[in-house]
């Protein structure tokens, strides 16, 4: 079913859903497009403060986080971090990436957001194995475990740990800025830094896209290679590792106490009472006869 169309034709754009509506970021022109299913209508928002491009859009807490991606045209990656408020429509400044990627993959996990991989201007003829982890809260970074395979073009997304333990899930790809897709399916572990592996995807490939549905994967699209620049139809679902499993909840369940339970106490300050009451008529019966 065809809906209304874009104000502007745009490709290479970030997506953002927050409270019904689908924010469209990106390209040359820094515009912020935003869409109302419920009226079918597009609207115009503040524009992006740092024209670029090959970036991902992520939610925070209400917020919509737009993080590095590539300025101009000689490959320039960026550092610069903005956040834009929908509420307010309004955009803010915050600590910058320690090193500028485009071509990332991200993932949100307990208000962290995790940038994997991607196209660097330290090195701009590879793809790095950077994991550079951004903390919304206290507006701070830090590095996590380098991805074991660097990857640019890859797809993420995150597990909750409520049908599967939290995890991040780097799939697919193109290995070290080469021109062939990859099958690789990188696990890591936000709670202890930590890399696996999991099973391949079936179709190896660059530039897809990736969905999180009730904690199970799907991915679709994307190039096979850059020699055929034919697009892949093929859409693959992926059942993450423990799968079934929810994570362990972070806080124990309180245990009754074995030393006198208070329902111990109050059944036996009950069984005293009774015992006294029928006592206490037993003698004045026998005190009458």
């Amino acid at each position: 079913m065809a809906k209304k169309p874009m104000q502007t034709a745009k490709g290479r754009v970030a997506t953002a859903v927050y409270q019904n509506k689908i924010y469209v970021f990106g390209e040359s022109d820094g515009l912020n497009q935003v869409y109302d299913p419920a009226a079918d209508m597009w609207e115009d928002r503040a524009s992006m403060l740092t024209l670029r491009t090959l970036f991902d859009a992520n939610v925070v807490n209400g917020k919509i986080y737009v993080i590095g991606g590539h300025i101009g045209d000689e490959g320039s990656a960026t550092t610069v971090n903005e956040v834009y408020d929908p509420a307010n429509d309004s955009w803010t400044t915050k600590a910058a990436m320690p090193i500028g990627v485009y071509c990332y993959a991200s993932a949100v996990v307990d208000n962290k957001i995790y940038f994997m991989g991607g196209i660097s201007s330290v090195a701009p003829n590879d793809s790095p194995n950077l994991n550079q982890i951004y903390d919304a809260d206290m507006d701070t970074w830090s590095f996590g475990a380098p991805v074991p395979t660097p990857v640019s073009n890859a797809a993420a997304g995150a597990t909750s740990g409520v049908l599967a333990p939290k995890r991040i899930y780097v799939i697919g790809g193109r290995a070290n800025y080469g021109g062939e897709g990859i099958s690789d399916n990188q696990v890591y572990n936000p709670q202890n830094d930590s890399w696996t592996v999991g099973e391949p995807m079936p179709t190896a490939r660059f530039q897809l896209c990736m969905a999180v549905l009730n904690d199970q994967l799907y991915v679709v699209g994307g190039l096979p290679s850059f020699t055929y620049s034919i697009y892949c139809r093929e859409f693959e679902q992926y059942t993450p590792i423990g799968y079934g499993t929810p994570e362990p909840s972070a806080s124990p369940q309180p245990q009754p106490s074995e030393l006198f339970p208070v329902e111990w106490i109050a059944a036996a300050v009950l069984s005293i009472a009774i015992v006294s009451v029928l006592l206490i008529v037993f003698f004045k019966k026998r005190g009458k006869s």
